[in-house]
C-alpha cells in the first residue's frame, strides 16, 4: 500500500486490491456483529420454553421437534412450561392458550383483597371481613393512565365486643401472587334511620393538597405494613384533576405489602351497627409460579400451545414459546383406512365370487363326470340289450314262426307257436323302446320328435288309422333326460291307445312345437269324443297326468261329444339341464 500527502491529514490512501479486501472484511465483520447482537437480543427476550407434555400420566418425547402427536382420543393432557434454564431475565407472570381449541388466554389468578378488621377494647382482633379480587378488573388496559376504576359496595354488621375497625388493603393472598391492586376513595359509613349515613372513615388522600409530590410516605392515620412494606405505594392517575389512590405493587413471590389505617385513629363502632363500605378499584394479578396447563380431552385436529410472559402490570414482555400439537383421526376415520377397507371388501367379494364360481364349476365338472359315466353305463346297457337279449328274442321269434309251419306238430301246438311268435315280436318292439330310452345319444328334442313320429306311425298302421304330423324343427342341442323322454313317450302312447280303443276315430294328428324353452305336445283325433266331467273306467287319463306331473309338466284333456278329443302336454325344458 502506498501513502501520499493529502489536504486533510497529510496522507491519502491509494486503493488497491489489498485495501479493497480489508474494506469488505470490515463490512462483513460489522454485519456479523449486528446479526450476533440481534440474536442475543432475541435470546434475551425469548426466555420461555415448553418443558413437558403428559397424556394420561405418560410423558411424550418432543424435544428437538416443532410438533408432538398426542395420539388418538387423548385425555388428561398436561403441558409443563417455564423459563429457559439460566435465563438472565425472567417474566414475572405467564399466560397460556391452546390455539385452535380455545380463544381466550389463561392465567392462574392470584388474590389480593380489601379487608375490614374489627378490634375489641383490649386491642385484639376479633373478626374480619375479606373482599378478595382475582385476575384483572374490567377496564384494565395495563396502564394507570388509561385504565378505569370499578365501584364496589359492601354491607356488614358490627360483631359483638367490637369497638374499632381497620381498613386493610393487602396482597397477602397466595404467596406467589404478583401484580397491582389500586384502591381509591375508600369510605366507611354507618346507616342511621333519622340522620341518614354517617361517615366514619374516608380516604385521607382526597383532602391532600400536595398532589404534586411523589413521596410514598403514608398520609396521617395510615401506615405501610406487611412482610415487605415498600410495596405499598401511592399512585396518581387521571387528568383534571388527578386522583391519588392506595396501591400495592407486588413483584415479590414470597412476601406481601399492605396499607391500613392506624388503630389509634380507627373509627369507633358499636356492636350491631350496620356499616356500608364503598371504594373504587382496579387491578391485575396472577401467580408467578404457574408452570402447568391441564386439559381434559381433545378432538382430532391441529393445535398450537402458546405461552407468553407478562410483567407485573400484565403487559407482554415479548417472551413467548409455542409447540404445535397434533391429535390424529382414529384409524377408522382416515382416508387410507377407508381406501384399504374398500380394497379389502372388493378383494373379499371378488375372492368369494371366484370361490363360488370355482366351487360351482367344480360341482358341474363332477356332475358332468358322473353324468358321462352314467351315460357310458346306459350306452353299455343299451348295447347289451340290443346285441344279446334282442338277438335271443329274435331267435325265439324265428323259431316259433318256423315251428308253426311244421305239419308234424298238431294244430294246437302250431297255434301256441303263433302266439309265442307274436309275443316275441312285441317283446322285440318293447326292447327297442327300452334301448331307445336308455341310449344317451337320444337325450335331445330332435331324437324325441323322430321317435314319437315312428311310434305313432307304427300304432296307426296296425289299425288302419291315418296319421298327420305337424312337428316343427326341434333343436338337437336341447337336452332332455331319459326319464323325461320315457314319460312323454308313454303318455303319447297311452293317448294313441285310448284313441284306438275308444274314440272310433279315423285320423290321428300329432303336433310338437318348442319355443321359449316350452315344449308343447298334443294328440288330436276326430272320433266320437266324450264329456270330461264323466267318470270312465281305466287309468289312462290319470296315468298321463301323473307322468307329466312327475317331470314338472302338465297335461290337459279337451273333448266334446262328436267333436273328437285333444290331449295337450306342456313341459319347461332348459338347455343347460339334462334332467328336466
Amino acid at each position: 500500500m502506498k501513502f501520499s500527502p493529502g489536504p486533510n491529514n497529510g496522507y491519502v490512501h491509494f486503493a488497491d486490491r489489498s485495501s479493497k479486501s480489508i474494506s469488505i472484511w470490515l463490512a462483513l465483520s460489522l454485519l456479523l456483529s449486528v446479526d450476533v447482537l440481534s440474536l442475543r437480543a432475541v435470546e434475551a427476550t425469548n426466555t420461555l420454553e415448553i418443558q413437558s407434555v403428559n397424556v394420561a400420566g405418560k410423558s411424550l418425547p418432543f424435544r428437538g421437534k416443532d410438533s408432538v402427536s398426542l395420539g388418538s382420543f387423548p385425555k388428561n393432557i398436561v403441558f409443563g412450561f417455564g423459563p429457559v434454564t439460566n435465563a438472565s431475565k425472567l417474566p414475572l407472570r405467564l399466560r397460556y392458550m391452546l390455539d385452535g381449541y380455545e380463544n381466550a388466554w389463561h392465567e392462574a389468578g392470584g388474590e389480593m383483597s380489601l379487608n375490614v378488621w374489627f378490634y375489641n377494647s383490649s386491642g385484639d382482633q376479633i373478626s374480619q371481613n375479606n373482599y378478595p379480587v382475582h385476575g384483572e378488573s374490567t377496564g384494565w388496559t395495563g396502564s394507570l393512565k388509561s385504565s378505569s376504576l370499578t365501584h364496589r359496595r359492601e354491607t356488614m354488621v358490627v360483631p359483638p365486643q367490637a369497638v374499632r375497625l381497620l381498613i386493610v388493603i393487602s396482597s397477602a393472598g397466595p404467596p406467589d401472587t404478583v401484580g397491582i391492586y389500586v384502591v381509591a376513595n375508600p369510605v366507611v359509613s354507618k346507616t342511621s334511620g333519622s340522620l341518614g349515613n354517617v361517615v366514619l372513615l374516608q380516604s385521607p388522600l382526597e383532602n391532600d393538597a400536595h398532589l404534586d409530590h411523589t413521596s410514598d410516605d403514608p398520609p396521617a392515620g395510615w401506615i405501610h405494613d406487611g412482610t415487605r412494606p415498600s410495596m405499598a405505594k401511592i399512585v396518581k392517575f387521571g387528568q383534571d384533576p388527578q386522583i391519588k389512590a392506595f396501591a400495592i405493587l407486588d413483584e415479590d413471590q414470597a412476601r406481601h405489602g399492605e396499607w391500613h389505617n392506624t388503630l389509634e385513629s380507627a373509627p369507633v363502632v358499636t356492636p350491631g351497627d350496620s356499616l356500608v363500605v364503598e371504594w373504587n378499584e382496579m387491578y391485575s394479578m396472577g401467580l408467578a409460579k404457574t408452570r402447568e396447563a391441564a386439559y381434559g380431552a381433545m378432538p382430532a385436529g391441529h393445535y398450537q400451545f402458546r405461552v407468553r410472559g407478562l410483567d407485573m402490570m400484565g403487559m407482554l414482555t415479548g417472551s413467548e414459546s409455542s409447540l404445535n400439537v397434533f391429535v390424529p383421526q382414529p384409524f377408522w376415520k382416515t382416508p387410507w383406512f377407508w381406501g384399504l377397507a374398500a380394497i379389502s371388501i372388493t378383494a373379499m367379494i371378488v375372492g368369494i365370487s371366484r370361490y363360488f364360481v370355482w366351487h360351482r364349476m367344480r360341482r358341474e365338472m363332477v356332475r358332468l363326470k358322473d353324468q358321462r359315466a352314467l351315460e357310458q353305463e346306459r350306452l353299455r346297457i343299451a348295447h347289451d340289450i340290443h346285441d344279446d337279449l334282442g338277438a335271443r328274442i329274435t331267435q325265439i321269434s324265428l323259431f316259433s314262426a318256423m315251428s308253426q309251419e311244421n305239419p308234424a306238430f298238431p294244430d294246437k301246438a302250431r297255434a301256441n307257436f303263433d302266439r309265442v311268435s307274436k309275443m316275441s315280436r312285441e317283446l322285440v318292439s318293447a326292447l327297442y323302446e327300452t334301448v331307445w330310452a336308455v341310449n344317451p345319444e337320444n337325450d335331445n328334442l330332435d331324437a324325441l320328435g323322430n321317435y314319437l313320429r315312428q311310434m305313432v306311425t307304427q300304432l296307426c298302421e296296425q289299425t288302419a288309422l291315418r296319421c298327420r304330423f305337424h312337428v316343427q324343427e326341434l333343436p338337437h342341442e336341447v337336452q332332455v333326460s331319459s326319464q323325461t323322454r320315457h314319460n312323454i313317450t308313454m303318455a303319447v302312447k297311452e293317448a294313441v291307445h285310448n284313441i284306438i280303443k275308444h274314440s272310433k276315430a279315423s285320423e290321428v294328428t300329432l303336433r310338437m312345437a318348442f319355443s321359449g324353452g316350452l315344449l308343447d305336445v298334443s294328440v288330436h283325433d276326430n272320433g266320437s269324443g266324450f264329456q270330461p266331467s264323466e267318470n270312465f273306467p281305466g287309468n289312462g287319463l290319470s296315468n298321463m297326468k301323473r307322468r307329466l306331473k312327475n317331470i314338472g309338466g302338465s297335461c290337459f284333456v279337451e273333448s266334446k261329444p262328436d267333436h273328437g278329443t285333444t290331449i295337450r302336454m306342456s313341459l319347461r325344458v332348459r338347455k343347460s339341464i339334462s334332467g328336466s
